[in-house]
Parts: structure tokens; sequence; C-alpha cells
């Protein structure tokens, strides 16, 4: 499979198989691996020693059995960490991942979107700033043509499209489309719009449509309404249970 030649309605992961599997897990993206998702959607922040880490939270407090902000904690402090229990018992043995552990699990199986959260952007854009770490990395293990980088700090897409022309970038928004999305996505030559399906119209899949963007609504809280987005004419949905669509 290949970013540039997409099934459609394309199934979306996110944060794994997080219906069933404890969040940003292996096992969740195995489980989506398993279940036929076409790709998966997953969250990274920088650990104290500014290594990616898979986690959608600034604090390890909700998924973890551990306390504290993730850029407060070493890579080593995290992967002590019980990322499973939380959700279920079973899942003990479950840590948080480094991306690059994600990334050997889903080679030739299926695509990658990584978000880069908000939290990991550092403006003065050092020389291991998250997004070129992630750009190194995806380019190390070949597979620039498997994954799209989304983020909500925008600015941080329009330095991964200085540093490189043709990774794919998606444009993460939980308001509806304005001018100002317009001009970003025009800006950051970008792939995707990835909103709040809440906030989503016919009027403005439409409108992306002509900008020669895809659009990929997210789920909420497990929720999204299939049928109303696939009616919008999406490109393909972002499930908590990829099942839903398959």
């Amino acid at each position: 499979m290949n970013i540039n030649n997409l099934p459609r309605p394309l199934s979306i992961a996110h944060r794994g198989f997080s219906a069933r599997f404890p969040e940003n897990t292996l096992a969740a993206f195995k489980g989506a691996i398993d279940t036929g998702a076409h790709m998966i959607e997953l969250d990274v922040n920088l650990s104290k020693d500014r290594q990616l880490v898979v986690i959608h939270d600034e604090t390890v407090d909700r998924t973890t059995n551990g306390s504290g902000a993730v850029n407060a904690l070493t890579l080593k402090q995290l992967s002590r960490l019980d990322a499973g229990s939380w959700f279920d018992p079973k899942f003990s043995m479950e840590t948080l991942p480094m991306l690059g552990q994600v990334l050997d699990a889903a080679k030739d199986r299926l695509l990658v979107n990584i978000e880069i959260k908000p939290e990991a952007y550092e403006a003065q854009g050092p020389a291991d700033a998250v997004e070129r770490q992630v750009l190194a990395l995806v380019h190390a293990k070949h597979m620039a043509r498997d994954v799209l980088v989304s983020s909500f700090e925008w600015q941080l897409l329009e330095n991964l499209r200085h540093l490189d022309p043709t990774i794919s970038l998606g444009l993460l928004s939980d308001v509806p489309m304005d001018d100002n999305l317009r001009h970003w996505y025009q800006r950051v030559k970008g792939f995707s719009w990835h909103p709040d399906y809440r906030v989503l119209t016919r009027s403005q899949v439409v409108a992306l449509h002509e900008l020669g963007a895809r659009v990929f609504p997210y789920a909420v809280k497990g929720k999204i309404d299939i049928a109303g987005m696939l009616a919008m004419d999406v490109d393909g949905l972002i499930l908590d249970d990829p099942r839903q669509m398959i």
C-alpha cells in the first residue's frame, strides 16, 4: 500500500484498535493489523531525554500506572510503566512503545498516520526537534511513502515541508474549515484535513476536495456518525473500532 494510492473510504484505526485494546500500545496496533485496517493513527510526544514516545496525553496518569508529565520522565522511566492494566488487567504487560517499534510492526502491513502533539513542538527549532526526529526515522525505515504526518500545530507542518518537499502532511482541527485553514493547507502543500467529525458539513468536504485534499474526520470519545460522514463523501474515517466500517 502506498500513501498516494489509497483505497476509499480509508479505514484508519484511532490510536490503534483502541476500542478493544489499550490505546497507543503494540497490542492495539497489532489488533488493527489483524482486523484489516488500512492505516493506524498514533500520537508522538518527547521524553525528558528527547526520545520519540507513543502516547496521547501530556502526562502518563490516564493510560499508565505512573504519574507526571511525559517530558519530565526519561525513556527508561517511561518504559517501566504498565500501559495496559488501566484498560484491562490482561494487558498488564503492555508498555509505552517508541515510534520506531510501531513503524517496524506496521512496515509492509499498513499505512501509518503519525500525529505529533503540539506540546512536543518547539518554536526555536533545535537540531533534534521532534519533527526532525520523526522525519529522520521515517526515512531511516524507508517508509516515507507509507506515512502521513499530522498535527494541530500547523507551523510544525510547515517546518516539515521545508525539510521534505514530498512527505504527506495532514492538518488537524476541531473547528470548521475557514480561510485560515485554506491558507495553511495551501501554505504547507497539505495532503489531508482531519476534522472533529462534529464540525464537518458536506460543503466543507466539497471545498477541501476542490483544493485536492483528502478529508479524514476523527471520532471523539469513541463516537462518530459513520453513515453521515460517508454520505458527505469523506475519504476515510479515524475510528476507535475499524471493524465498524470494514
